[in-house]
């Protein structure tokens, strides 16, 4: 049947069907049919293990039946209910729920539809909150680069994405960035831990540049997104930060859509570290790929003075929809249930320390990283100087083609900007078992045996 929305058409390569919706003809794959578990079979019946819970979405894994029928006795009741006409009790309840995992204090929440959605929720409470507080001249949100913060207007202008701003530059007001803390590159005497306090002190560096009268918010991912696979700043990075913050009185937002929802085997990534975000954004893992699903969460401090003030002023159709709601309710109860969390953590040591046998074998992997399952590696093409891979040979894609032609699906991108500095990431439902661990790997490893020999690039034994 004709589509009859408005939709760009690309010509489809010779062999591949004909599409109405708006591909990039390199990017063409098959039709899915069924998933379950870590698995995905497309129509021809063959099985993918999706190594990266599709974009780290999925988390507790693929088919849960619970999570089906709980949605399905939601549908029979009420699909939608517009929040300013009605309250709904999936809502209530997931907000309770919600906030008896998070840090102490982050206990009000705003439901929306995705990530996205929610880091502008986080930028528009704190702007909000600084006008109803008698601050109005705080209206600078630091942000760091590399970074990612999501694709709509509001979030692009605090993502640090060279690749993914540009041609939307000349619509954004540019916010101030300080350099990620990709303390791994450095060379110099320096242990990890006084990296980690230099790369805070350019927060503060930034903060009386800008005039701190000025700044209302630093927003950061606690573990690395896509941006830059799954970063992990040295321990001494994260109090420093809360430190700076309370000196200035500037907001500490965390973008907590990847690494939250317990992949990182804590409830948030941010659990890992002595540091209380003021706001927090949430989505992918909470609603589990079951329906699309954000949260802001926020502490009363900040929250009541708006709702003094006359209200939030903000919100999207889809707020607080109770079909999303009840299934990230049962999301939620399931992660409990099955301990997924804990299996998260265990897995992840496990997917962890395979990794680092990988990098042995070959030493293009200059850095594995990251927390649970939520693990990215870095590849270069000298490991001594570490000089990146030439971006017209795309490593990244090379890889992921590898990969998925024998049946594993992972994430990769660019991490400098999106420019070079080829990576991947690691990422499979946190319902994986050992076995399928091993298997992860093993695959893995037969995919950069052959981008070695695409690319000419070391391998050990």
């Amino acid at each position: 049947m004709q589509s009859n929305a408005i939709q760009m058409t690309d010509q489809p390569a010779d062999g591949q069907r004909p599409s109405n919706l708006f591909y990039l003809a390199s990017l063409r794959r098959p039709l899915v049919d069924r998933a379950d578990g870590i698995y995905i079979w497309d129509q021809t019946g063959r099985r993918f293990i999706d190594g990266s819970s599709g974009a780290m979405v999925v988390n507790i894994g693929h088919g849960n039946r619970t999570v089906i029928e709980a949605m399905k006795r939601q549908m029979d009741r009420v699909t939608f209910a517009y929040r300013l006409h009605f309250e709904n009790e999936p809502a209530e309840e997931l907000a309770r729920q919600l906030a008896a995992h998070m840090p102490e204090g982050l206990d009000r929440m705003f439901f929306v539809s995705g990530g996205s959605e929610a880091v502008e929720s986080c930028i528009k409470l704190a702007r909000q909150w600084a006008v109803a507080t008698n601050q109005p001249q705080r209206w600078k949100v630091v942000t760091r680069f590399p970074s990612y913060h999501g694709g709509t207007i509001g979030s692009l202008s605090v993502t640090g994405d060279d690749a993914l701003v540009e041609s939307f530059r000349p619509l954004l007001r540019a916010m101030p960035t300080v350099p990620a803390p990709v303390t791994w590159r450095d060379r110099d005497n320096f242990s990890p831990e006084e990296r980690g306090v230099r790369y805070a002190d350019m927060l503060e560096e930034r903060i009386l540049e800008e005039g701190p009268e000025t700044v209302l918010a630093f927003i950061m991912e606690p573990i690395g997104g896509a941006a830059t696979a799954a970063l992990v700043a040295p321990d001494s990075y994260y109090s420093r930060i809360r430190e700076i913050c309370d000196r200035f009185g500037v907001l500490l937002i965390h973008d907590e859509v990847m690494s939250g929802a317990g992949r990182s085997g804590r409830f948030l990534g941010g659990d890992h570290w002595d540091c209380l975000p003021d706001i927090v954004a949430m989505s992918k893992g909470i609603g589990s790929g079951y329906a699309p699903l954000g949260a802001m969460a926020a502490s009363s401090r900040l929250v009541q003075p708006l709702l003094d003030a006359g209200g939030f002023q903000h919100g999207h159709t889809y707020a607080g929809n109770p079909l999303a709601c009840a299934a990230g309710l049962a999301v939620l109860g399931e992660m409990d249930r099955l301990h997924l969390i804990d299996n998260a953590a265990a897995m992840g040591d496990a997917l962890m320390g395979e990794l680092l046998e990988l990098r042995k074998r070959f030493p293009f992997i200059a850095d594995v990283r990251g927390k649970g399952l939520l693990i990215g590696a870095e590849m270069v093409a000298d490991p001594e100087t570490l000089a990146p891979i030439e971006p017209g040979k795309k490593a990244y894609q090379r890889l992921l083609d590898h990969a998925y032609a024998r049946g594993l699906i992972i994430y990769a991108r660019r991490v400098k900007g999106g420019l070079d500095g080829d990576n991947f990431i690691v990422a499979p439902p946190m319902v994986v078992t050992r076995e399928q661990v091993d298997e992860i790997v093993s695959i893995l490893g037969d995919s950069l045996e052959a981008l070695a020999r695409d690319l000419d690039l070391p391998v050990n034994g």
